[in-house]
């Protein structure tokens, strides 16, 4: 054979190796990943539609919870009128607990040595005896009634629904107006749901509130209902003690008058001859509890309508104050979720039923470092929405 037919046959064989090398190098490198597609684009009607929706949404949840709580709370107040006609007036009103409070006004008028300074030498010993009013209708009554219905458990059971509620009508949202959900998540992340009290506590936005199973997880909304517990402690008993005085004034100067004790050199005379045995004297008893058969009557109608207004006054603060009520957490949410969206106008609405908002594996439940300004509308343009 020449030497230009072996020339061909290596010139073929390496043509044959680099074309093969190519072609497993060519397997060899990845295929460009595909384009990824832009986030669809939601319109600024639509979110305005969106805003609208979670507004409404807010006060139909308010309004069915508003319902269930003073539900509650009107068990609750038929409870306070029952166990003070059954047991506050029948006690303040007795003949012998009359002979009591005389007891006491006395041994008031001694320590006080029949003035306080005050220009009346009578003001200390009603202060005293209303307060001492005060506890015995918080033992028989507030006490045993909140035992039953506690208003703090109204509030956060209360609370707790317009939460469940509103995650419900929240989940069917993005479906509804055809959003990706990943966009109305980052723009319910963007709206405030509550507001620390201080820069120190924690605030939460509305991702947050929703997406916390249970709830009570949240740390903003623990110190919510932490701080209105706080705010309410107070609440029951000033009307109280503001309808309790005039009776306890009336009744600690009228004690006063029939003891014949209105100096305090008088007080303390009777109380080291004996207060009780002045008082008890089977004399002073028979006489005395004729009398007061006469005025009882007159005695329960005064202290019926001192409770009645008592207890109307209550009810404003625990049901109808919208700082110390059962709904003020309610109010606390809604109101910060209306300022973001500034949808003060939004009509409620029916919606369709839907299941709570699951938490998402990938997403923490709650994130208590975002703080948000709940006054600062949300554009529609939302760019955290695509």
């Amino acid at each position: 054979m020449s030497i230009s037919y072996y020339r061909t046959l290596l010139l073929t064989a390496h043509s044959l190796v680099v074309a093969l090398l190519l072609s497993v190098l060519g397997c060899a490198t990845p295929e460009p990943p595909p384009e990824r597609a832009p986030a669809p684009h939601v319109s600024a009607s639509t979110w305005q539609q969106v805003d609208d929706d979670i507004a409404a949404a807010s006060r139909v949840a308010w309004e069915s919870a508003e319902n269930f709580a003073r539900g509650l709370m009107d068990g609750w107040m038929r409870r306070v009128r029952e166990l003070g006609e059954e047991d506050f007036i029948p006690w303040y009103t007795g003949y012998w607990t009359q002979q009591w409070l005389s007891i006491k006004v006395a041994w008031y008028k001694m320590g006080d040595g029949g003035s306080d300074g005050d220009g009346d030498g009578n003001d200390a010993s009603v202060r005293r005896l209303a307060a001492y009013l005060q506890e015995e209708y918080a033992e028989r009554v507030l006490e045993p009634a909140s035992e039953e219905i506690d208003p703090d458990v109204v509030t956060e059971q209360a609370t707790n629904l317009y939460v469940k509620l509103l995650a419900e009508q929240l989940q069917g949202m993005p479906r509804r107006h055809g959003v990706p959900r990943a966009q109305f998540e980052r723009r319910l992340k963007a709206l405030s749901a509550i507001a620390a009290a201080t820069p120190a506590a924690p605030d939460a936005s509305l991702y947050d509130l929703v997406h916390s199973q249970p709830v009570g997880r949240l740390p903003a909304y623990a110190s919510l209902l932490a701080r209105l517990h706080e705010g309410r402690s107070r609440v029951v008993a000033g009307p109280v003690a503001a309808r309790i005085s005039p009776i306890a004034e009336r009744a600690a100067r009228k004690l006063i008058d029939q003891m014949a004790i209105s100096g305090g050199a008088s007080a303390a005379a009777a109380a080291v001859g004996g207060v009780a045995g002045m008082v008890l004297s089977l004399g002073a008893a028979g006489v005395g509890a004729i009398a007061h058969a006469q005025e009882k009557p007159a005695l329960e109608a005064q202290l019926r309508a001192t409770l009645d207004s008592a207890q109307t006054a209550m009810w404003r603060q625990l049901v109808d104050d919208p700082d110390t009520g059962v709904l003020a957490g309610i109010k606390h949410i809604a109101d910060q979720i209306e300022l973001g969206l500034g949808a003060a106008t939004a009509e409620p609405q029916a919606f369709e039923p839907a299941v709570l908002a699951p938490e998402f594996p990938d997403e923490e439940p709650f994130n208590r470092h975002h703080h948000h300004d709940p006054t600062r509308r949300l554009p529609a343009d939302f760019p955290g929405g695509g």
